[in-house]
């Protein structure tokens, strides 16, 4: 099955840990991804098989997954627009605002979405630089149609910044949102047009139509009911890294740094079932007391912090490490701690 890239930038992305991950799982009958994000390695997965359950806490991140789902057009019609920073301050309040409020009713419906939120959320997403959008926790607000300093405890704000100009081309119009390109459509590959939007947006709806999208706190899809009593198992845990591990604070709005070590004492208490194969990410020696499990080191793109003076993106690239199971397949080609991944191009 031909894989698909995600339509949004993503911190901590892992297209190009993908592969590496589906030969440790192998051909798994159930699949589990309790901090989705973009989505890079269920998209990744080379053969689609039996059941596919992914979480975010994040209501942003799990609606767009939502309508996108069940919508594919109307969230291309919402995201369909031109880069525009002016535009970008005002879909940006909106979503702090009415759209906070529509993406809550999430963790309470499972078969709630919101077709405009999704759209503006995943537009603003490709033109935004760095983490923090829709995190609420900026000074700007809009007063008589107008941007204004909010004063103190006045409610959600924004940040104020440029679209993203970079030459990257983030984004779910990745060449459109780079003002120097000669005007070429989703990642490069089509013709700019609504009607190659809404195409690439349907693909991601066909590939996602039996995903079962949940929002709220990871562990509720790490029990015995939606993991292993299903037969094998493979569980991918990309949890916000820990502030131990020096990540940048600011990236994750909802997490103190803390739950990666609640993830990480899961991992320890499921790891010996023969019936689940699972991958924890994190950094160094992060996860060091997994002594019995394949630690494989691998090369990320730089992320969210690569942007800038690129320092700080840089040496946490080779920073990264995934931690597989006792249960996960070894292969024979001699991958071990020293493996590089330099295999795929991210979305990151």
């Amino acid at each position: 099955m031909e894989t698909i890239k995600s339509p949004f930038p993503w911190f901590g992305g892992k297209s190009r840990v993908a592969p590496i991950v589906w030969e440790r799982f192998g051909a798994v009958g159930n699949y589990v991804e309790p901090f989705f994000g973009s989505g890079a390695v269920l998209f990744g997965r080379p053969d689609v098989n039996g059941a596919e359950t992914v979480n975010d806490l994040d209501g942003y991140v799990a609606n767009f997954w939502r309508a996108v789902q069940h919508d594919p057009e109307a969230v291309a019609h919402w995201a369909d627009n031109p880069s525009n920073e002016n535009d970008l301050h005002a879909r940006h309040l909106w979503l702090v605002n009415a759209g906070r409020e529509r993406v809550a009713r999430l963790e309470g419906d499972p078969d709630y979405y919101d077709a405009k939120t999704a759209g503006l959320w995943v537009w603003g997403m490709a033109n935004w630089i760095g983490g923090g959008f829709c995190s609420g926790n900026g000074k700007w607000v809009a007063e008589n149609g107008m941007l204004k300093a909010r004063e103190k405890d006045a409610g959600q704000g924004i940040q104020r910044r440029r679209l993203h100009l970079g030459d990257a081309g983030q984004g779910i119009q990745r060449r459109l949102l780079h003002l120097g390109d000669a005007g070429r459509g989703i990642d490069g590959q089509c013709e700019r047009s609504s009607i190659a939007l809404s195409e690439y947006m349907k693909t991601i709806a066909d590939r996602m139509r039996l995903v079962r999208v949940c929002c709220g706190d990871w562990s509720r899809v790490c029990g015995p009911t939606p993991t292993f009593l299903l037969g094998p198992t493979g569980v991918f845990l990309d949890p916000p890294y820990s502030a131990e591990a020096g990540r940048d604070m600011d990236i994750y709005a909802r997490d103190s740094g803390t739950v990666a070590h609640d993830v990480r004492e899961w991992a320890l208490a499921n790891g010996d079932n023969p019936l689940m194969r699972i991958a924890l990410c994190g950094y160094e020696v992060e996860h060091a007391v997994l002594d019995t499990w394949e630690c494989v080191q691998w090369k990320a793109h730089g992320g969210y912090s690569g942007q800038g003076n690129g320092t700080r993106g840089q040496e946490n690239a080779h920073r990264e490490r995934i931690w597989f199971s006792p249960h996960c397949f070894r292969p024979d080609s001699g991958c071990d701690d020293n493996l590089f991944s330099e295999a795929w191009e991210g979305d990151e």
